[in-house]
């Protein structure tokens, strides 16, 4: 149970981390066709994610408050860094410990991750199309017709895919991870070797599992909301390249 937990648990992370940066390519290029800009582009992009910027700064601001280290500046509104590259929002958080930067560096996929099994399962009832998965097609297309008559299915879909598309720590913010890592593998290394590998397996095992079943879900729904909106947004991109190539 524990390593199909795992396999489920890597293989929706990886499918999300795959389509993310897809959707976003999509987007721009749509935006790039429409106002002939990479500037105005750019910053219709980071408006229609604005709302997902805004939870994960503001997760990195609240965990270094709650840990208390010092923060600075708050911002949410883009701003171009060269390149074309666009900075879609910051937090100036002092230097602190690895496992206190390490935890403020994963507020933002914490805090996404719950927003997206709230709307998922509390205002989109994604429980009964996950369960229909094992039931068969006919009852699978019938669950996933009702996600569609959920009360502002659109809006709550809408702000899920911009949570789930920018809740993804950042290269700065998993930079402290590694150290945390070893000091973890260290200390397990210890407790094998006392002889409490058992006592500690029976410990966190069960939680883990339950921990590991939940991201899974969480990443899966959010692959899902990723794919079901790359590809009419390919063919998007695909009439306005033709048309516009017309013109």
């Amino acid at each position: 149970m524990f390593v199909e937990q795992i396999i489920w648990f890597v293989v929706t992370l990886g499918a999300l981390a795959w389509l993310q940066p897809r959707l976003h390519t999509e987007i721009q290029r749509i935006f790039l066709l429409m106002t002939r800009s990479s500037k105005a582009a750019l910053m219709l992009f980071a408006l229609v994610f604005l709302p997902g910027v805004f939870l994960h700064e503001l997760s990195h601001f609240l965990a270094a408050k709650l840990l208390r280290v010092r923060t600075g500046r708050f911002s949410i509104f883009p701003r171009e860094m060269g390149n074309q590259r666009l900075q879609m929002g910051f937090v100036e958080v002092a230097a602190s410990d690895p496992v206190r930067e390490s935890l403020i560096g994963a507020a933002p996929l914490l805090t996404g991750s719950a927003f997206v099994a709230y709307v998922g399962f509390s205002r989109l009832g994604m429980n009964a199309l996950v369960s229909s998965v094992y039931l068969g097609l006919g009852e699978w297309v019938t669950a996933f017709s009702d996600l569609f008559r959920q009360p502002d299915v659109w809006l709550w879909l809408y702000l899920a895919v911009t949570v789930s598309s920018t809740m993804f720590p950042s290269a700065s913010d998993r930079r402290p991870w590694l150290k945390v890592g070893i000091g973890l593998a260290i200390i397990l290394g210890v407790v094998l070797i006392l002889g409490a590998g058992v006592w500690l397996l029976d410990l966190i095992l069960p939680g883990l599992t339950r921990g590991l079943t939940a991201a899974a879900m969480v990443f899966g729904i959010s692959a899902g909301m990723h794919v079901f909106l790359l590809l009419p947004l390919a063919l998007v991109r695909m009439l306005l390249t033709v048309l516009f190539a017309r013109g």
